[in-house]
């Protein structure tokens, strides 16, 4: 609880750097956690650091995100036209050059390939775009990445009220025992009480037909999102995916269903502030 006045001050500090910073930490985290998980310990540090470059250029690439430092030199130019292409040779064709001479094992090098691609898109490149999301906020504040953190927050607890009180019909007991029907319907109308509640505090770029398109997927997701990591946890037998957070497990325990919901907003918000409505 502590922390969440000062991710508040961050959020909504005119800058978008500060952010950055703690999104970027938190993608790091969640990604060394997911590479605990799926890799074998000489390979981590390595896989680490390719995804640190490629998230980086994933979100410094975008032209939102250096447009406030002005004239720019030609080279840079380019190479933000090229942004997207950059970030992907380094998450595909680096990672796998790195294979290619430091293998190994030879039977093993497919899943680690995998392992390693998988871990800086799912835990970096998802986690990313909560910091892309600040750079389309119409009032320069952190409406637009509060967003998506409420459609999961407010999930949380109205699954978690609604499965205690209203009913026990497993949702998906193979991937997670404790989720219910009840807790699935609780969550999505949390979403929808928080998003209606940040639009008449202070996101009113937002109308009510947004409140509802981006509650209600954004929260079907964010649920999709946690069974996703529950899954990916049974898959090796973990319980948690790590212990940063004690009584919480890890980061990327704490933000799987963000990192199914940031790239659904940020469509939806990108595509409303084009069209104009």
């Amino acid at each position: 609880m502590v922390a969440v006045p000062i991710l508040l001050l961050v959020l909504y500090y005119h800058r978008p750097e500060p952010t950055w910073l703690v999104i970027f930490a938190a993608s790091l985290i969640a990604m060394h956690e997911l590479f605990a998980m799926l890799l074998p310990a000489e390979d981590r540090r390595p896989a680490l650091v390719l995804g640190a470059f490629a998230v980086a250029a994933f979100y410094w690439l975008d032209p939102l995100a250096l447009a406030p430092y002005g004239a720019l030199p030609r080279v840079m130019v380019g190479a933000i036209g090229a942004g997207s292409t950059i970030a992907l040779l380094l998450v595909v064709v680096a990672t796998g050059l790195y294979y290619l001479f430091r293998f190994r094992d030879i039977p093993s090098v497919a899943g680690r390939y995998a392992g390693t691609v998988t871990g800086i898109v799912y835990a970096g490149f998802l986690t990313t775009y909560l910091a892309k999301l600040k750079l389309i906020d119409p009032y320069q504040g952190g409406d637009t990445v509060l967003i998506v953190l409420i459609v999961a927050w407010l999930a949380d607890t109205g699954g978690y009220f609604a499965g205690r009180f209203l009913g026990n019909a497993k949702l998906y007991e193979a991937v997670s025992p404790k989720k219910t029907w009840a807790g699935a319907w609780g969550g999505l109308a949390g979403s929808v009480v928080g998003v209606a509640a940040l639009k008449l505090i202070s996101a009113h770029f937002l109308s009510w037909v947004d409140v509802v398109l981006i509650a209600i997927p954004g929260g079907i997701l964010g649920q999709l999102g946690d069974l996703t990591e529950s899954l990916i946890k049974r898959s090796v037998g973990v319980k948690d995916s790590g212990g940063l957070l004690p009584g919480h497990g890890g980061i990327l325990d704490r933000i799987d269903a963000v990192l199914f919901i940031a790239p659904y907003v940020y469509t939806y918000l990108t595509l409303k502030f084009a069209l104009g409505y």
